[in-house]
């Protein structure tokens, strides 16, 4: 099974995730997605972060029966930080009949070279690359293991959604019906 793992924060997952996971399904040789939700990623800040539950029921709220995505909290039972890497050796070990890839922004190839062991990465898995405006691939644009899509280019930010309801303006249309409930109904991202 060729899986397509969809790192993430989600915080909060809205229709962009979903119009790309629905892609990577549709116009690649992935069988399912997981959507891995990250209780911290080592190049950003924790605070801003709702509890590792909310989101990952705002996931499972968005997928909602869909049979070829799933939400995964994987990463919830391992060491903190989360390394990329490690998650990698944890499901391949877990997993062993599973062909797993990854699937990242542009912006995030970018920054790839930083990322712990991404040279071990490079030589066993494939990356999926979806456009992002003003990113250009950085010096990995060329490598073998890297796939560009021509998913649709996705600039909802889950920043600009937080900020968004922080202020009070309704944004319902950018997410799932299901996840949009939940947010109001939590409060979460008012303050």
């Amino acid at each position: 099974m060729k899986v397509g793992l969809f790192f993430g924060s989600f915080n909060p997952i809205h229709v962009g995730h979903l119009i790309l996971a629905n892609y990577m399904l549709e116009f690649t040789e992935l069988e399912r997605i997981w959507f891995v939700i990250s209780p911290h990623n080592p190049l950003k800040e924790k605070k801003t972060l709702l509890a590792d539950n909310h989101r990952l029921q705002m996931v499972r709220l968005a997928i909602g029966d869909h049979t070829k995505m799933k939400a995964s909290n994987i990463e919830f039972k391992l060491p903190q930080p989360s390394y990329t890497v490690n998650t990698l050796a944890h499901l391949a070990d877990k997993f062993p009949d599973h062909a797993f890839s990854l699937i990242m922004g542009e912006d995030n190839l970018n920054s790839f070279h930083k990322w712990k062991n991404f040279e071990f990465i490079l030589e066993q898995y494939k990356i999926y690359v979806y456009p992002r405006l003003g990113a250009d691939g950085g010096k990995l644009k060329k490598h073998p293991a890297v796939q560009f899509t021509e998913a649709p280019v996705m600039e909802i930010s889950a920043s600009f959604l937080r900020e968004a309801i922080k202020n009070k303006k309704d944004v319902r249309y950018y997410f799932p019906p299901a996840v949009w409930e939940y947010i109001k109904e939590m409060h979460f991202y008012a303050k």
